[in-house]
């Protein structure tokens, strides 16, 4: 009788595990707020590479209601969206030394700020404070000519760098980002 239910248990254990391991293992580009990557290339094997979860407009207003303005905002959904480097750069002015981070925003009407906190592995909405900062700095604030339904952030390659814009709804926030 003790080996019938010790094997039994055994039995309820590994499908427990497995239906588990099943569920960490699901598709995420089947999730409403898919994952989506930018990168951009410095040369000499050099790059920035955000990674991110794009969410969906779907008919919602997005900038003071879904998103609201002048509180920090998890730039996209789902998991924190990473920031990393292998290159030292400036963000707007600042220094960032190669690494990886998590990047938040503060959306406001006329300018956003960029976080880049130095903390990592949160989930998304857990912005862990200001003593994790490593930079914060004003992004420009422009209208785009038409609506963008799902959120991106990508990257513009300059002779020095580039320009990371987030783009969603009908406004477009970027900063420029240099090789030191």
């Amino acid at each position: 009788m003790r080996k019938a239910i010790a094997t039994i248990s055994f039995v309820c254990l590994g499908l427990a595990l497995f239906a588990v391991a099943c569920y960490a293992q699901q598709d995420k580009s089947k999730r409403p707020s898919p994952p989506a990557q930018a990168t951009l290339d410095l040369g000499a094997g050099k790059s920035v590479t955000v990674d991110y979860s794009s969410p969906r407009a779907k008919g919602r207003k997005i900038y003071g209601d879904v998103v609201p303005l002048g509180k920090v905002w998890r730039t996209g959904a789902n998991e924190a969206t990473t920031f990393v480097t292998t290159a030292d750069i400036t963000v707007g002015g600042s220094a960032v030394p190669p690494g990886s981070y998590t990047i938040f925003t503060i959306p406001d009407k006329d300018k956003w700020t960029l976080i880049i906190s130095k903390k990592t592995g949160e989930w998304g909405t857990d912005y862990p404070g200001t003593s994790s900062d490593l930079a914060r700095v004003d992004m420009k604030v422009s209208s785009l000519p038409t609506p963008v339904e799902n959120f991106t952030i990508s990257f513009d390659k300059s002779a020095t760098g580039g320009t990371m814009s987030i783009d969603w709804e009908s406004t477009r926030a970027s900063v420029a980002i240099a090789k030191k």
